[in-house]
């Protein structure tokens, strides 16, 4: 495998132009084993406490058949919270980010067969920063392609700087989240990111990226997704942040460099749930 350094120079020149790019062989298999097992111990309670929506997983196939999201896994687990910061994703973020760079969430999606795929979107319109410099890393926990629902993405999407509408949709592929419209690109312009276990694809706020639905015969298409963006950026993400932060949303995990921000302090803001498939449909 090429050195970090020379890693971060080539995928920065990419993410710059396309608006995302793929690290190969990221994390090697036991990285990956360890990831799979925390994800069932974390929605089992486990780790500890996990707010169960809809449906109480009880064993390991309720998990596997069930959940499709775990939200901020990295609150509870150890082993969550270190791979938010892995060396394989730190430094490529100093590159396309800047040396400042902080977390402010992680996502376990755990696609099994038949799991609805999420209709086009870009993640800033969620999690809106102050400057264009929110960036996803999607970490492989199985080998994901068209078959089992790999992302798809509009290269150079995200250069314009627009954030798109968005609006209910009808569509069965996908799960109830709305979906952007009225952007002036050609959907067949789209191509998608079939990726082997253990890589990772970094992506910017402003891409626009799908998924389809798992339609292997088995198997799942699981995943790790943390968001990341500039620790000179306030966060000023919706959900009750206390006054006394400045509309700056400091439940946060520093990942490289300093916290210019650090005087408002860090605060315990968000609590660990996973979304099942009865939800989604």
């Amino acid at each position: 495998m090429n050195s970090l350094a020379a890693i971060g120079s080539m995928v920065g020149k990419q993410f710059k132009e396309q608006g995302f790019c793929v690290v190969e062989d990221a994390l090697d298999g036991r990285d990956i084993d360890r990831l799979c097992g925390e994800a069932i111990d974390v929605c089992l309670g486990r780790r500890g406490f996990i707010a169960r929506n809809a449906a109480e997983c009880r064993t390991v196939e309720d998990v596997n058949n069930h959940v499709i999201a775990v939200h901020f896994p990295h609150k509870i687990s150890v082993l969550f919270r270190e791979y938010v910061a892995h060396p394989s994703i730190t430094h490529v973020l100093t590159e396309i980010i800047g040396p400042n760079v902080k977390c402010m969430q992680s996502m376990i999606f755990m696609k099994s067969k038949g799991t609805p795929g999420q209709a086009w979107h870009q993640d800033e319109v969620f999690i809106p920063t102050t400057d264009r410099s929110l960036v996803g890393a999607w970490i492989a926990l199985d080998q994901a392609t068209i078959d089992n629902g790999c992302l798809w993405v509009i290269p150079g999407s995200h250069r314009p700087g627009v954030l798109w509408d968005m609006r209910p949709h009808q569509d069965p592929r996908f799960d109830d989240a709305p979906e952007s419209f009225g952007f002036p690109f050609d959907e067949d312009a789209a191509v998608p990111v079939e990726v082997e276990r253990g890589s990772i694809i970094f992506f910017h706020g402003h891409l626009l990226h799908r998924s389809l639905p798992n339609l292997a015969p088995s198997g799942y298409r699981r995943s790790y997704v943390n968001h990341y963006m500039s620790a000179e950026s306030p966060l000023r993400w919706s959900g009750g942040i206390p006054k006394n932060l400045r509309n700056d949303y400091r439940d946060i995990v520093m990942v490289a460099g300093i916290d210019p921000r650090a005087d408002l302090g860090v605060e315990d803001l968000s609590v660990p749930y996973y979304r099942t498939r009865e939800q989604a449909a």
